[in-house]
């Protein structure tokens, strides 16, 4: 999946700024898919307007410079689902705090206690998250199987790390290795 794509989806639910769509896939509903930055969002935004594929209106605001606000026009309806009904790319798993207790041999107990208790905190933070994003959106059975999906995940990561923490922390290298 593309950037371009992307933000075609968001449109097909909303108008939003560019601003806005940054929001969207940093915080918002559509922050567990791709990341994306201004620096490819307005270039994807500026080639969807030149292929007419969204539309664009200024709106303005006090103080500031007029808004660009997108919209999806019909040829972008009609071009979304031949854009995704492509093959999805094996999802991306990147993980900091995996590497560390991977080398947990080279840290401190203490850090290593340290970064358990951090990623628990984390991924509660995610749940909370995940079920306010779920409590502000009309639920649909497309939202719901996303969402369900991402607790599923998120849970299950939770329950490891607390059902596992206790035995990587107090593990001695060796035992740690094995």
């Amino acid at each position: 999946m593309n950037v371009r794509t992307l933000c075609l989806g968001i449109l097909s639910i909303r108008e939003a700024s560019g601003y806005e769509i940054k929001k969207e896939i940093e915080d918002g509903s559509f922050s567990y898919f791709i990341e994306a930055s201004f620096g490819s969002i307005y270039p994807a935004l500026t080639q969807l307007l030149k292929d007419g594929l969204v539309s664009v209106r200024a709106e303005e605001q006090a103080g500031r410079p007029d808004k660009k606000v997108y919209a999806i026009t019909e040829a972008g309806r009609r071009t979304l689902p031949v854009w995704l009904a492509v093959e999805p790319a094996p999802d991306k798993y990147k993980s900091e705090f995996l590497f560390m207790m991977l080398m947990q041999d080279h840290i401190d107990p203490a850090r290593r206690f340290a970064a358990m208790d951090l990623q628990i905190t984390r991924l509660r933070a995610d749940l909370d998250s995940l079920h306010c994003c779920r409590a502000e959106h009309q639920p649909t059975p497309a939202g719901e199987f996303v969402s369900g999906y991402g607790e599923a995940v998120l849970t299950a990561a939770l329950a490891y790390v607390e059902t596992h923490r206790a035995r990587l922390v107090a593990a001695k290298p060796a035992e740690a290795a094995a």
